[in-house]
């Protein structure tokens, strides 16, 4: 599947325009990460792109993201995709193997809260957001609540990386799409 295809069904099965950006953010976090570790980035693009393209209509842990992978088996995608797809929701009990798949899981919840972080931030702007202003608000417990701290502390810990050197790959991986994301600033 190439990234085209991906960012075509990804956008057939999402009509929120919040969750398409929630994936574009995702997927440029894949992309930082490919180049950095020198790995296949349409690939990586796909999966980031593909990851949550059932939880619009299928919130649930009980539907989410099987219903997806279910349907991309049905249409021939990869094992290596699918499986990735299910190993970023750590409740399905399928566990990250390769460097993808741990990527994915530990760049998710980063995204989202970098998001978060930047629609607070004066300039709304990610061009001018440090790990140090993201470390600051992961410790504010009322800030973003929805967000597995946790989970972001374990993904740099995942990847061998500080969680400075994580947070900075997806703050770079993010301003390259700041425009299509809505994270800018004021133009």
């Amino acid at each position: 599947m190439t990234r085209d295809e991906a960012y075509a069904m990804m956008t057939e099965w999402t009509k929120s325009e919040n969750l398409q950006r929630h994936m574009l953010a995702v997927e440029s976090a894949m992309v930082e990460y490919a180049r950095k570790y020198n790995e296949d980035e349409e690939l990586w693009a796909v999966v980031g792109l593909l990851h949550d393209m059932d939880y619009e209509k299928h919130p649930t842990a009980e539907e989410h993201p099987y219903v997806a992978v279910k349907y991309l088996q049905e249409i021939g995608v990869s094992e290596e995709i699918t499986h990735a797809i299910l190993a970023h929701a750590p409740y399905t009990g399928v566990e990250p193997i390769n460097l993808m798949e741990k990527v994915l899981l530990a760049v998710d919840e980063l995204c989202g809260f970098i998001t978060a972080c930047v629609y607070v931030r004066p300039s709304r702007s990610i061009l001018d957001l440090k790990p140090k202003s993201v470390k600051k608000k992961m410790k504010s417990i009322g800030f973003s609540r929805a967000v597995n701290r946790e989970d972001i502390t374990n993904g740099a810990a995942l990847l061998g990386v500080t969680l400075d050197e994580h947070i900075q790959t997806v703050i770079d991986g993010m301003s390259r799409v700041a425009h299509e994301i809505g994270l800018q600033g004021e133009l």
